[in-house]
């Protein structure tokens, strides 16, 4: 079974329709899988910066603070103990810890067409013929995203949030998409589960479409 949408130019108008296939676009979604591809990627993409030194990395402390008897003080072996003030810390967060988790391909790429599937039968997937950007006018992409969220969104009070995806490099389209609150624009390469569930409505060209069917089948 396939699923029928409509095509759009980027001045909102009907030009044609589509066939979308349903094992991309009709795959009954796994809420599961969904959640552990984005988990996945969170901690693949994950920075580690806490750092705190422990004793052996806090300078000085060589010499020992006063022999071991005779004082009548407790026994101390370095003034970089950690119950000591300047010593090291114990138990404090390390730049070696590992938050990365493996996630095959095939289930990576299920993920994302239940992700794709959802916005298609939420209505929230709109296609167009092609997205081309002649200037670097940033005021003529905004009037072209106004025109298009009137095909998807009847409540113009709805916080815009849409992510576009182009089938391929445009340095007119990247610099007059960018400063726009609310759109993010992605290349086909670039398509990742995470900008999908972030961004409520998805604005895809034609050709990415029929790309995203070759690989994802």
């Amino acid at each position: 079974m396939s699923i029928k949408v409509n095509i759009y130019n980027q001045k909102a108008e009907t030009v044609g329709d589509l066939k979308l296939s349903d094992k991309v676009f009709g795959v009954e979604a796994n809420e599961a899988l969904v959640h552990q591809a984005a988990v996945a990627q969170m901690g693949n993409e994950r920075q580690v910066l806490a750092h705190t030194k422990d004793r052996s990395e806090v300078r000085g402390g060589g010499k020992k603070p006063w022999k071991q008897k005779g004082t009548g003080r407790a026994r101390a072996g370095s003034s970089r103990s950690p119950i000591w003030k300047g010593g090291g810390v114990t138990f404090g967060p390390s730049n070696e810890r590992n938050f990365k988790k493996n996630i095959n391909k095939k289930m990576k790429r299920k993920a994302v067409c239940m992700v794709l599937s959802d916005k298609t039968k939420e209505s929230r997937l709109l296609v167009l013929d092609k997205i081309e950007i002649k200037e670097f006018k940033t005021k003529e992409v905004d009037l072209m995203l106004k025109k298009l969220e009137k095909r998807i969104n009847k409540d113009n009070k709805i916080k815009r949030s849409i992510l576009v995806i182009n089938d391929k490099k445009d340095e007119k389209a990247k610099y007059s998409f960018r400063n726009i609150s609310g759109v993010k624009l992605i290349n086909l390469d670039n398509i990742n589960i995470l900008d999908l569930l972030k961004y409520r409505d998805l604005l895809i060209s034609k050709g990415c479409v029929k790309k995203i069917e070759e690989v994802y089948k």
